[in-house]
């Protein structure tokens, strides 16, 4: 039976995987992927050629690799990335200014044509959105849930930790809730490839679908003051100070990253 795991990312696989797996990425300390994560988004954002985004994103599936997750899902699970990357870069690879590609395309708009660099500038946009969307699943896929709450707790200020948390739990109640709907369409013989000839009552199943998990979110949210939820999950655990070697790591990440913008983006070079 088709579900949307196989193109959504599972909160419950992703915490399977976290819990029961062990590899040389699931022994690292949490704040030092914390920390590394964080390093990552600032790669990406400062760094202008194709070149190094491609490495960076290169490196980082080997990470995957090495941490011991499947490919197979990773490729399924980058659906919803790159329906975000056409619909956000797509666009610019006929609006940017440069040479053509090949032969203009007829549209009532007039003549577009891709550019070399409007092509390019498609290249880095996905290598930035695959890279963070790539190392957050494999840090999320190799962390145990109570680190991660703990880190939520320690680093989110209140009641900030709280709708983080809460919303991940929820998260379960919304994905059960759509693979019944989509059960029950593939056992009345619908087929989600009709979805666009038969929006109009698909969109009203998908209504009827949200009102249900509401209401599955607010008894559950009953459930626990009825066990004495009063607005504050307590965490039970602690996460150590990452080791001397991963802190040292972390922190030349760091450096290695801001050194490049000052020399390669803002024209700082050394005396």
């Amino acid at each position: 039976m088709t579900t949307l795991s196989n193109h959504v990312p599972d909160p419950r696989l992703i915490t399977a995987y976290a819990e029961h797996r062990d590899s040389p990425l699931h022994r690292v300390n949490p704040w030092t992927k914390f920390g590394i994560v964080g390093a990552l988004v600032l790669t990406v954002t400062v760094a202008d050629a194709l070149a190094i985004l491609v490495g960076v994103y290169a490196a980082t599936l080997v990470v995957y690799g090495v941490a011991g997750l499947p490919y197979k899902r990773l490729a399924l699970w980058y659906t919803l990335p790159l329906l975000f990357i056409v619909s956000v870069a797509g666009p610019l690879a006929f609006l940017e200014p440069g040479t053509p590609i090949g032969g203009a395309l007829g549209t009532p708009l007039g003549e577009l044509s891709v550019t070399w660099e409007g092509a390019i500038l498609f290249a880095e946009l996905s290598c930035r959105s695959l890279t963070v969307v790539t190392f957050a699943l494999t840090a999320t896929m190799t962390t145990r849930y109570a680190d991660i709450a703990y880190l939520l707790g320690r680093t989110l200020p209140s009641p900030i930790d709280q709708v983080a948390l809460l919303t991940y739990r929820f998260t379960f109640v919304m994905i059960e809730t759509l693979e019944d709907l989509v059960k029950a369409v593939l056992a009345r013989g619908a087929s989600l490839s009709e979805f666009w000839a038969n929006r109009r009552t698909y969109a009203r199943i998908l209504g009827m679908t949200l009102l249900t998990a509401i209401e599955r979110s607010e008894r559950l949210v009953k459930s626990m003051e009825a066990r004495g939820y009063d607005g504050d999950i307590t965490l039970y655990g602690d996460v150590p100070r990452p080791p001397l070697r991963e802190l040292v790591a972390v922190v030349a990440c760091y450096v290695a990253v801001v050194g490049y913008a000052l020399v390669a983006v803002y024209g700082v070079v050394s005396l």
